[in-house]
């Protein structure tokens, strides 16, 4: 979950400044959190009081209520402030983007089905819900010990996916692009091409039209592969933070927790 929390700060200062290189800056001094953030983490919070529908409403609300300014797109910005909870049918990628605590509660195969429950309750398109499904699904089988070639041999077969691509092939023609199936694919690509952690971060920026939307995938993806150096938690703008620092470490802690029982 950190993991995805560092590679969406990596990329916010990138969101509209297209870059599509490995050669920037990985922490910018004025690098902050965004949506995908502050989501991921009321994700955590759903999963902690039970992980039903009505769990993560209210905490998405609850979040959402708390940090307006964090970006939202229009339709989510108005189910946050609205008064019912029904989803509005969104094939958008924020269900991926935000799926990645799901991966760390579950040890079987229900952690596709949690994640469809993370995400319909916004994102309830199936595009929207199975680009979480196959985020969590991936992060899952990474926790599990399989090797690169057999998650991407699973995820293509489970998810229909074209994961056969590269990098460089993506590259060239690649253009804005906020569905879940236009990016969640290339995303999973980035991770199965990346060396480490850093390098599943640095690999967002070298296909993506706006990389703030696909670096909490890699991280998210990488991490549960390669730990993260502890320095990229010492960095400036991530202490001035620290209240999400926090609240990612308690979650993973409770996670924890509710396993042993």
């Amino acid at each position: 979950m950190l993991g995805a929390i560092i590679g969406n700060i990596v990329g916010s200062v990138y969101e509209w400044d297209n870059i599509k290189t490995i050669e920037f800056t990985l922490f910018k001094p004025d690098c902050f959190i965004t949506d995908d953030s502050v989501m991921t983490l009321a994700v955590a919070q759903g999963l902690m009081k039970g992980g039903g529908k009505e769990d993560y409403v209210t905490a998405m609300k609850k979040y959402g209520r708390i940090y307006p300014e964090a970006g939202y797109g229009g339709h989510f910005y108005d189910w946050i402030f609205s008064a019912g909870s029904e989803p509005y049918n969104s094939w958008g990628n924020g269900s991926a983007m935000r799926v990645s605590p799901v991966a760390w509660v579950f040890d079987t195969e229900e952690v596709e089905e949690a994640a469809a429950v993370s995400a319909g309750v916004t994102h309830n398109h199936p595009e929207g819900i199975s680009g979480a499904m196959a985020t969590a699904a991936c992060i899952f089988w990474a926790r599990q010990g399989m090797s690169k070639s057999e998650i991407r041999e699973a995820c293509a077969s489970r998810y229909g996916y074209d994961l056969d691509q590269t990098l460089d092939e993506i590259r060239p023609d690649y253009e804005f692009d906020v569905s879940c199936q236009g990016t969640v694919p290339q995303a999973i690509i980035a991770f199965l091409e990346s060396e480490d952690f850093e390098d599943a971060i640095r690999n967002a920026f070298l296909w993506a039209a706006t990389a703030i939307h696909w670096t909490p995938s890699q991280g998210a993806l990488r991490r549960h592969i390669t730990a993260y150096p502890g320095t990229f938690g010492r960095r400036p703008c991530l202490i001035r933070m620290k209240p999400f620092w926090e609240s990612g470490k308690r979650g993973k802690i409770t996670f924890k927790s509710n396993q042993a029982n």
